[in-house]
């Protein structure tokens, strides 16, 4: 015989393991069925001269695939020339940027050896490149041409881009009278892939030949889209020379009855026509008995979405530049699935007055993610350097009003 409180409490547990058994049954049951109808996120798949490189089970581990190509230019296993693949980012592994500068110091230094500074003639552009040196095109210089297709697979659901060649690049580097090309792409207008294609070097004719498929993209869904190919000639030693770019609406093609071959001229980069990258509000003030920069990162609004949820995760980056090189380096605090955050967080620089000409401080907004490579919202450059006429017109009011700290919102620019 069980006492009636035993039997209580008996029954107790077993209608609270029920319970519980039930819930985590349903849950699980919930969530696969939100994976089956949920729209699988954008994935691709690069291949190179019909090598696979990316792999269809994207992971967040690194592959190493080395490739050696003989004579007849058949590609081999093993060798040199080894291409770093990370499943988790959306291009190869080639030249971004140049290395960074000396490690950052808050006491900007008086007087400092800057030997392998850029040349006069280079600047940094809104665009995160030089601008055009005396050998870079100008308006009336031909830029060449880009081929490339574009095709669809209905079944997997797969966009399928095939950069194949470009004709009558300029020259780019005087000292060997050639170019070291590669091209970025980038799908708009949520920019959520930017893949890239090998260095070739020393040539004006390249071939590529390679294939990224963006997986998860619906036939419906293409005629928003649109290709950018930004054509870019790599530079060891500092940014890389922008060629120009190619802008391709996919309203205007139709690859559903095969692949589609296009060729278009490669123009003139404009930046001003680029997708808007929201808005940031800064706060300048110099103190010219300390000898002090006080810059405060007030605010941004009207960020583009980054995520698949619809919103984003910014913080800001800011690095402080000494003629070319940078001297000091410093971010915020992350906030959470926003597209208006607020920051309202201060950073203070020594700068002597005789080195306010030289100036340049840079704002990168990125988008932080925790799986995959932080992207980079827009750029917004004070000082020095600045790359627009309301930036020019806060720094000079800045330096011309000592003591008071001068606040302003300035458009992001593509980075």
């Amino acid at each position: 015989d069980v006492s009636p409180v035993v039997a209580g409490l008996i029954g107790a547990t077993v209608l609270v393991v029920s319970v519980s058994v039930t819930v985590f049954v349903w849950t699980c049951c919930h969530q696969q069925a939100e994976k089956k109808h949920k729209t699988p996120p954008y994935k691709f798949i690069h291949m190179l001269k019909g090598i696979s490189i990316y792999p269809e089970t994207l992971s967040n581990k690194k592959k190493i695939n080395r490739i050696r190509r003989d004579k007849n230019g058949t590609a081999k296993e093993g060798g040199r020339g080894n291409l770093l693949v990370d499943a988790a980012e959306s291009g190869l592994m080639g030249p971004e940027k140049a290395p960074d500068g000396p490690p950052h110091v808050d006491q900007l230094p008086i007087k400092v050896d800057y030997g392998d500074e850029l040349s006069p003639d280079q600047s940094l552009t809104p665009g995160g490149s030089k601008t055009s040196s005396p050998s870079s095109p100008g308006d009336d210089v031909m830029l060449g041409d880009l081929t490339f297709s574009v095709d669809y697979n209905f079944p997997k659901k797969a966009l399928v881009v095939t950069i194949q060649e470009a004709h009558g690049l300029p020259v780019m580097d005087e000292h060997t009278q050639s170019s070291d090309p590669y091209i970025k792409m980038t799908i708009l207008p949520d920019k959520r892939h930017r893949v890239k294609t090998r260095v070739l070097r020393k040539t004006l004719e390249p071939v590529f030949d390679e294939t990224f498929t963006f997986y998860g993209i619906p036939y419906s869904q293409l005629q928003d889209l649109v290709l950018h190919f930004l054509v870019l000639s790599f530079d060891r030693f500092s940014r890389d020379d922008v060629i120009g770019e190619v802008m391709v609406p996919l309203a205007g093609v139709d690859p559903s009855t095969g692949k589609v071959q296009l060729t278009r001229e490669i123009l003139k980069r404009n930046i001003q026509k680029c997708i808007s990258r929201g808005e940031l509000q800064v706060s300048l003030s110099y103190q010219p008995v300390a000898q002090r920069m006080t810059v405060v990162v007030l605010k941004a609004r009207h960020l583009p979405k980054m995520d698949i949820t619809g919103l984003s995760d910014p913080y800001v980056k800011v690095n402080v530049y000494y003629g070319r090189k940078r001297i000091a380096k410093k971010k915020t605090h992350v906030k959470k699935c926003t597209l208006n955050p607020v920051f309202n967080e201060s950073f203070i620089y020594d700068i002597p007055v005789d080195l306010l000409p030289d100036i340049s401080i840079e704002f990168l907004v990125i988008d932080f993610d925790r799986t995959t490579k932080n992207e980079v919202v827009g750029r917004l450059i004070l000082g020095a350097h600045s790359g627009s006429a309301a930036g020019a017109e806060h720094w000079r009011q800045v330096c011309d009003s000592p003591r008071k700290a001068v606040a302003k919102w300035h458009s992001l620019s593509e980075y």
